[in-house]
């Protein structure tokens, strides 16, 4: 449903404030870009009774208050048909949530406007309005001062530590904690008021929307935390068959398998033939003689005399 119900019906828990919007924004339109962060329940713009055109805010209640939350983080500051819109809890709870942390800013230059005072004072903090430049009522000029309202005094401190006395469009900008109204000279930041907000539970669980950088984060800062992949080994190819048959140097020739005694037989011409009168057996015996017995000496060579003990 688009019609948003007495207040004492939604959940203010889960229910957010979206400001400074365009003419040509509709509650459709705000329920299908917050329907990125969570879950819509309802959607609720105040209108002007005479021409029912919308009064440049809304509310957003989510099912959940971590939607509403979540919803806060990624969708402030956001530009809608080139207005960046600011978003931030209902203002319900703007009078709990604030502590005094509010801080003037003197000697800005005229062409500083809010948005420029926001990018550059939310890296400190929260903020729960939107800066406010006082103006001309007349002209609209800017008078060359503004306020900022922080959700935390460690925000503010932070803010004026690093901001007091630093050029912002060339101009040396003054940041110190702004007089209270209706008080005698009194600023905010005292001992009871940083006393009271130690004790608001909404404080503490408020933290500054930090996820920003000039750069990107290098290797070393992005992978911290983060184990380095691991890259399984990678097995060489697997060369075809044929090719490695084809790279194997050339066989010699096959040779004849051994004879049973396992003894090549000599090449031919390898031994000289035997002399004139061998016969298988001895030299110099004459044809037609059985060889002699085991133990005998072939006979001597005509003209010679055996050795004693060879004949019988």
């Amino acid at each position: 449903k688009m019609a948003a119900g007495p207040v004492t019906e939604r959940n203010q828990d889960a229910t957010i404030y979206v400001g400074n919007l365009d003419e040509k924004v509709s509650e459709t339109l705000l329920w299908e870009l917050f329907l990125q962060a969570g879950p819509v329940v309802n959607v609720h713009m105040p209108k002007d009774r005479i021409t029912q055109a919308h009064q440049g805010y809304g509310f957003i209640e989510f099912l959940g208050e971590d939607d509403a939350d979540y919803a806060i983080k990624i969708m402030n500051m956001i530009k809608l048909y080139g207005k960046p819109i600011r978003v931030n809890k209902a203002s319900a709870h703007n009078k709990n949530l604030d502590v005094g942390a509010n801080v003037f800013i003197g000697n800005l230059d005229p062409e500083v406007d809010e948005k420029q005072l926001y990018d550059t004072f939310s890296a400190f903090g929260v903020i729960l309005q939107t800066p406010k430049i006082m103006r001309d009522p007349e002209t609209g000029q800017s008078k060359g001062f503004a306020f900022i309202n922080f959700a935390s005094f460690d925000a503010s401190d932070a803010a004026m530590e690093a901001m007091n006395g630093q050029f912002l469009c060339n101009r040396t900008i003054n940041v110190s904690y702004a007089f209270k109204k209706d008080s005698k000279g009194e600023r905010h930041g005292s001992a009871a008021e940083r006393l009271l907000a130690a004790q608001n539970p909404l404080v503490q669980s408020d933290r500054p929307h930090q996820l920003f950088a000039d750069a990107p984060p290098t290797l070393a800062e992005s992978n911290v935390g983060i184990a380095a992949p691991v890259i399984p080994p990678v097995a060489p190819p697997v060369a075809p068959m044929m090719s490695m048959m084809e790279q194997m140097p050339p066989q010699m020739p096959q040779m004849p398998p051994p004879p049973m005694g396992g003894m090549f037989p000599p090449p031919p011409n390898m031994f000289p033939p035997p002399p004139p009168g061998f016969h298988g057996g001895f030299p110099n015996m004459r044809p037609g003689l059985p060889p002699p017995p085991p133990g005998f000496a072939p006979p001597p060579p005509p003209g010679e005399i055996a050795p004693p003990g060879t004949m019988n």
